[in-house]
C-alpha cells in the first residue's frame, strides 16, 4: 500500500481522493491550510496536518516518508497569473528535497488540446469567466515540460463538467487529445475522477502526459 500526500484535502476533490484511497487500504496524510476548519478528516483515518501548497518550508516538513504526493488544492478565483506556476514549482522543490519520487496535479480542461491540436483554452467555446485560471494552469503546464525536476509528474484533468455529488460508478474514459464537440459534453462526477486518481497512483501510466477523465461522452 502507498503512503499518499494529499494537499488541499479539505477540498471536494482532496475530500474524494483521500476517501478513494483510504477505502482501498492506502495510508493517507490530509494537508490543508487551517486544520481547524476540516476536523471531520481526522475521523476519516486520514493524517490530518497543516501545510500550505505554496509554503516551500511547509512542504519539506510534511512531505518525508510517503511514497506519492497529490495536488487537489483549487484557485480561490483572484490567483496571479503565475499562480499554478509558482505553487508547482514549490510542490516540486519540497518534494525533492523529501525524497518523495512522484506527485499527481489536478489541472484544468483549458489546457488540454483538442483533435486539430488547438488548447480548448484557446477556442471561443471555452468560458471567458474562466479564462484567467485557464491561462494561468496553461502557463503552469508548459514550466513543468521543462522543469528539470527528478520528480515524476502525472496531470490529470477532470472533465468541463465536474460533478460534486455525482456517484461512483468506478468507470471514466482516459483520452490525451479530446474531439472539442466530445469535449463539451462529457462530465464525470469528483468520485469517479478520484478512482482515476488512484489507479494512477497505484498503476502509473500517464508520466508527464497530461490526460482528460470523463465518463463516456457517447453514453
Amino acid at each position: 500500500m502507498a503512503r499518499i500526500l494529499v494537499f488541499g484535502a479539505g477540498g471536494r476533490a482532496g475530500r474524494a481522493v483521500t476517501a478513494e484511497a483510504l477505502h482501498r487500504g492506502h495510508t493517507v496524510t490530509a494537508a490543508v491550510r487551517r486544520p481547524s476548519t476540516h476536523p471531520d478528516l481526522a475521523t476519516t483515518g486520514a493524517r490530518l496536518v497543516e501545510a500550505d501548497a505554496t509554503d516551500p518550508n511547509a512542504v519539506a516538513t510534511v512531505a518525508p516518508q510517503h511514497d506519492v504526493a497529490v495536488n487537489a488544492t483549487r484557485p480561490s478565483g483572484n490567483n496571479a497569473l503565475d499562480h499554478f506556476r509558482s505553487m508547482n514549482h514549490t510542490l516540486l522543490t519540497g518534494l525533492e528535497t523529501a525524497a518523495v519520487p512522484r506527485i499527481v496535479l489536478i489541472g484544468g480542461a483549458g489546457t488540454l488540446r483538442t483533435a486539430d491540436g488547438t488548447q480548448f483554452v484557446d477556442t471561443p467555446e471555452f468560458p471567458e469567466s474562466a479564462a484567467p485560471r485557464g491561462l494561468s494552469q496553461r502557463e503552469a503546464l508548459r514550466a513543468l515540460h521543462i522543469s528539470p525536476t527528478s520528480v515524476d509528474w502525472h496531470y490529470l484533468v477532470p472533465a468541463p463538467r465536474f460533478i460534486p455529488n455525482g456517484t461512483r460508478t468506478g468507470t471514466y474514459r482516459i483520452t490525451s487529445s479530446p474531439n472539442l464537440a466530445d469535449l463539451l459534453r462529457t462530465d464525470i462526477s469528483y468520485a469517479d475522477f478520484a478512482v482515476g486518481v488512484v489507479d494512477e497512483i497505484e498503476t502509473p501510466r500517464y508520466v508527464r502526459t497530461p490526460v482528460t477523465l470523463t465518463w463516456d461522452a457517447n453514453g
